[in-house]
């Protein structure tokens, strides 16, 4: 098996895939441990997979109000979601044919873009509860966005590049990278991030289907049958996305294959895989150690977040970085 190379095409296609089977299964772990901790049994592992698969056999409803944006939404959101891992590096150290057709810059966009079309899908409803998450979330997003903009600024100060791959050969280069302060407060930053986007923020529950804190699950309420299993199955890539992007770029650019032999892409997707759940499972325990605060109180925790990008910056321009 070590003989055979698997092409730079064929090592693209395998990431896309990575993503977007894997994720299913990075969300079944989390949520099963999340359940011991909290002395359940928890759902199964696999149970993300029998939900998709069930949602994929239901029937489509949908509401009198609502145009065609209601079903786009879904699909738009799924196909930026196979389109980020064609950017950043998944399971390879060196950049791959589509690697720089795009910076992290416009990976994010297309995240963003993302996030928009689940949250106008969900307003074009009509429904109260939807049209309350959308607007949340929007809300949010726009506070979030500027702090991704500083953490790129920050990274790009550091290492004269805004490609992932170059980021993440920077971070790989020398232990010492890992320590600057400029980069610490980046890459804080980026974790408290994460911590909002995938909805481990610890106000109210990111799953729950209480009105004064949901916001993902608001934005869903009205969809059924496939369109919802895409919905479902894309927060689950998005979650892995945002994992591999923390992981590969900022904190631990290990595990990658150095060449596009077959068991060192087999080792990298293990890798990929097993790193994800570790950061799962500290996220988990954040989520699940913390009181739960009230709603307005997000702001606060982004801005500490947009403030440490902040930092990050100053420090770098005051010999720091």
């Amino acid at each position: 098996m070590d003989s055979i190379v698997v092409s730079p095409y064929g090592v693209q296609a395998i990431q896309v895939l990575t993503i977007l089977l894997g994720a299913p299964l990075v969300s079944g772990f989390i949520s099963h441990a999340e359940g011991r901790m909290q002395g359940r049994r928890g759902p199964r592992i696999l149970q993300p997979y029998y939900d998709i698969i069930k949602l994929f056999s239901k029937e489509t409803l949908v509401t009198n109000d609502s145009s065609w944006v209601f079903l786009a939404g879904p699909i738009v959101a799924f196909a930026c979601y196979l389109t980020v891992p064609l950017l950043i590096p998944v399971l390879t150290t060196f950049p791959l044919p589509l690697g720089f057709s795009g910076d992290i810059l416009g990976g994010g966009f297309i995240l963003a873009l993302a996030g928009f079309s689940v949250a106008l899908s969900g307003a074009e409803s009509g429904a109260p509860y939807a049209q309350l998450g959308a607007s949340r979330a929007m809300t949010f997003g726009a506070l979030i966005e500027p702090t991704i903009l500083f953490v790129i600024f920050a990274v790009a100060l550091i290492t004269h590049t805004d490609l992932p791959y170059a980021l993440s050969a920077t971070i790989r280069s020398s232990a010492s990278q890992m320590v600057r302060p400029s980069h610490v407060f980046a890459a804080v930053a980026f974790f408290l991030v994460v911590l909002v986007d995938t909805g481990r923020v610890p106000v109210e529950t990111h799953s729950g289907t209480l009105e004064f804190g949901m916001i993902d699950e608001a934005r869903t309420l009205e969809h059924s049958g496939p369109p919802l299993a895409l919905l479902k199955w894309g927060s689950t890539m998005k979650q892995l996305i945002l994992y591999t992007i923390l992981i590969n770029v900022f904190l631990a650019p290990w595990g990658l294959a150095s060449t596009g032999k077959v068991s060192s892409v087999v080792l990298a997707v293990a890798a990929l895989l097993g790193k994800a759940m570790v950061v799962g499972l500290v996220f988990a325990v954040i989520d699940n150690l913390f009181s739960k605060l009230r709603l307005f109180k997000i702001t606060e925790f982004i801005a500490s977040a947009f403030l440490l990008a902040v930092l990050s910056v100053l420090v770098f321009y005051a010999g720091g970085g």
